[in-house]
């Protein structure tokens, strides 16, 4: 018969090799990407009974030099144009430092959104299994929060999690498994699940046809309510992961980024 003691010694035993294995997982092997890598994309509007091209956006990667550390810099920029841009104004510019273990280091995006114009940064120091994350955000000129938020989980931001989902295995997953992550929404972290949604094929605007991998990025507060999709991508089904498609949501829509050019990738 097993005695307390021992069913204790295993018990803490099994919580230190799940707790080794948690956070191991916060390090990737980055397979996809490389510095110079350069997307254009054609930007579409959908604002219910507005679905219209709507402007140019880009997402590059080069190297940069957080801190001492070597980092890749990843940077996303939406700025709408014409019709559509008059209607809703959208000039946004995502920055995020990651190591190359691919852990966010520091994240900014300045959003000009209708006629809101807000800035968010978002900073990540590592100290053994902790992880501190300061997120701030000022919009109009006026502090809507500043907050520390400390956890053991792997945390990732808007930016930061696409070299996360461009590096995921997905070789043996079918429709409707999905990955679990933590997620900071403003000032909070909270559950996201990367839903894999299949394989289809899509055509983006240099005229090419891809095999694309499918995917979805639910948000979930703690509580386990207001679901919603946040963003969702297609990427090429090869060493690449190129982003294709990118769906991001909006105060009042989303924007489509389709891609036009792309140079600089890692894989032939």
């Amino acid at each position: 018969m097993i005695n307390k003691k021992t069913k204790s010694i295993f018990f803490l035993l099994l919580l230190f090799f799940s707790f080794i294995e948690v956070n191991a997982q916060c390090k990737l092997t980055n397979t996809a990407f490389a510095s110079g890598e350069d997307i254009e994309y054609d930007l579409y509007l959908n604002m219910g009974i507005l679905n219209a091209r709507a402007g140019k956006g880009s997402l590059s990667v080069t190297e940069a030099n957080y801190r001492g550390e070597n980092a890749y810099k990843i940077v996303m920029m939406l700025n709408t144009s014409g019709l559509a841009g008059n209607i809703y104004t959208v000039n946004d510019t995502l920055t995020s430092f990651v190591d190359k273990d691919l852990r966010p280091l520091l994240f900014t995006k300045e959003a000009f959104e209708g006629k809101d114009y807000s800035v968010d940064r978002q900073s990540y120091t590592y100290n053994g299994d902790q992880l501190k994350i300061r997120t701030f955000r000022l919009r109009n000129g006026k502090e809507q929060f500043d907050e520390v938020i400390t956890t053991d989980q792997c945390t990732y931001d808007y930016l930061s999690v696409m070299p996360y989902i461009r590096n995921l295995d997905y070789s043996d997953m079918k429709p409707g498994d999905r990955h679990h992550i933590r997620f900071i929404s403003g000032k909070k972290s909270v559950n996201m699940y990367v839903n894999y949604q299949g394989i289809s094929t899509v055509k983006a605007n240099n005229g090419k046809k891809y095999e694309v991998i499918n995917l979805s990025l639910t948000i979930l507060d703690d509580a386990f309510t207001d679901q919603k999709d946040a963003l969702k991508a297609s990427l090429t089904n090869d060493e690449n992961r190129i982003p294709i498609i990118i769906d991001t949501t909006l105060k009042v829509g989303t924007i489509r980024a389709v891609l036009r050019n792309v140079k600089g990738t890692r894989n032939p």
